[in-house]
């Protein structure tokens, strides 16, 4: 069975199964807490049910997704698309860590602006950190030169690539 497994995510080494692993990690993680939000009753029993039915139907939603980017995104073997999400996702989550203290720090409050106007300005400075992170978060999962193509395609699509020639 492993080997199939590692047949058909092309993976060479045992170390690369940590990807496969930590993403099944994550889509469980991820499965208990929006089943928590559905059930609200912290009712063991229904909440792991529930966490199962969501598991198998984000499993089969990300396997759909892996499909349809397999052959838009340029990588060498399967396994690197799984880390390329882990990437994106300790990307958002960490973006979000280093945006409120900045926020705070410049004086930006919900109650000193107008909550439309400090969204706005959250999401910017938000977007501006994403950036950075993602080609750092990139190097550091070995996935640098991905991720730089993508941030430069990105910033063109923002009319700013005219800094990057």
């Amino acid at each position: 069975m492993l080997k199939g497994f590692k047949k058909n995510w092309e993976i060479q080494h045992n170390w690369q199964l940590l990807f496969p692993l930590l993403g099944f990690i994550g889509l469980g993680y991820s499965s208990y807490k929006l089943a928590l939000i559905f059930t609200k009753t912290y009712h063991i029993i229904a909440t792991i049910i529930l966490a199962v039915i969501v598991f198998i139907a984000l499993l089969k939603l990300v396997l759909f997704i892996f499909k349809k980017l397999e052959n838009k995104w340029v990588v060498d073997f399967r396994w690197e698309i799984i880390r390329i999400f882990i990437v994106f996702a300790v990307t958002g989550s960490s973006s979000l860590f280093v945006g409120k203290p900045i926020i705070r720090a410049i004086g930006i409050t919900k109650e000193n602006l107008n909550p439309i106007l400090y969204w706005v300005l959250f999401i910017i400075i938000g977007l501006i950190f994403y950036q950075i992170l993602l080609v750092s978060f990139g190097w550091l999962f070995g996935q640098f030169k991905f991720f730089w193509e993508f941030e430069k395609k990105m910033l063109r699509r923002f009319g700013l690539g005219r800094f990057l020639d």
